[in-house]
């Protein structure tokens, strides 16, 4: 009788199997005599370096950060690293910026459109981050090893031009969404990058990158639209615009492709022909450029949508 081989769990992936270090036990034949014990015992040595690398991390990123301003001679029993950052942030009160809730920028945006005002909402993610930082605070190397996602989105580095329209758009947008995170692509990035062009982030109005989610999540972006003609731009916009139209929701215009920074200038031409309340647009990097100047050169009002564009478009989240 030919031997059988026994299945093996895995995670999801081989490489999630090395990157969590989870054992994968090699084929064995069913006649082959591996006691339970030893097999426990393989498990445990093929683990244990995951599990200790992980419990060094902690420690690393944590107590041992404690200790270090512990005075000599002194100990500080029985409280965490969570209790002594949550007493260090109450004796920073002073230091903690508000930004804007949903709510807030639901008002602002809606305000805007009826009495035609100029509006820009952009949102900063780390491809927006690590376009500013390229031979800024950072050199092309790293931004490169960080960012290769960046053709993606749009962008070919070096670039110095869309580096300074960036700021520019920053410096003049009515709301800069900014991620919630303090990861170094994030938040980590973004408060130096703004000190190196001179922005002032204290004078800024902020709120979440995230906060085109939220306004659907929370049922005012469908508010916003409706009884609104609407001009959408991106690739996903031809979808979009067909699934907004089923609402009942009015497309005064559809602009697509936007292939990158470097075209932005001719969607501008396309967009200075088409009457319209608010642009939705989601373009990558581009999107912001695009942004500030449809509320500064068109007087417009314009909101950055991000992937949330393609989700509604696929049916993956619905317009509220």
């Amino acid at each position: 009788m030919p031997r059988r081989i026994l299945p093996t769990r895995i995670a999801e992936t081989d490489v999630a199997v090395e990157k969590q270090g989870i054992f994968r036990p090699v084929e064995t034949p069913l006649h082959a005599s591996v006691l339970p014990n030893q097999r426990r015992m393989r498990q445990k040595i093929e683990v244990l370096p995951y599990e200790e690398g992980y419990r060094q991390g902690l420690y690393d990123g944590g107590e041992a950060k404690v200790e270090k301003w512990i005075p000599k001679q002194m100990v500080l029993p029985e409280l965490t690293v969570d209790d002594v950052i949550q007493a260090g942030i109450q004796s920073l009160t002073g230091s903690l910026i508000q930004i804007l809730t949903t709510a807030d920028v639901s008002q602002e945006l809606d305000d805007a459109i009826k009495n035609a005002r100029p509006f820009s909402l952009v949102r900063l993610g780390d491809g927006e981050l690590l376009t500013l930082a390229h031979d800024t605070v950072m050199s092309i190397e790293e931004v490169r090893r960080w960012g290769s996602f960046l053709p993606y989105a749009g962008v070919n580095l070096p670039d110095s031009h869309v580096r300074l329209e960036l700021s520019k758009a920053i410096s003049s947008a009515s709301i800069v969404g900014i991620p919630n995170s303090r990861h170094p692509s994030y938040q980590g990035l973004l408060f130096p990058v703004l000190r190196h062009f001179g922005i002032n982030y204290r004078t800024l109005k902020m709120t979440s990158s995230t906060v085109n989610y939220a306004l659907n999540e929370e049922g005012r972006l469908r508010k916003l639209l409706t009884g609104r003609n609407v001009l959408l731009i991106g690739n996903e916009a031809p979808g979009l615009a067909k699934h907004l139209r089923s609402l009942g929701i009015q497309v005064q215009g559809v602009i697509a492709p936007v292939l990158g920074v470097t075209d932005i200038q001719r969607v501008m031409n396309q967009i200075a022909h088409i009457e319209f309340d608010i642009a939705f647009v989601s373009a990558g990097v581009a999107a912001v450029i695009l942004c500030a100047r449809i509320a500064n050169e068109l007087g417009k009002a314009a909101l950055d949508m991000g992937h949330l564009a393609d989700e509604i478009t696929s049916g993956e989240i619905s317009l509220r």
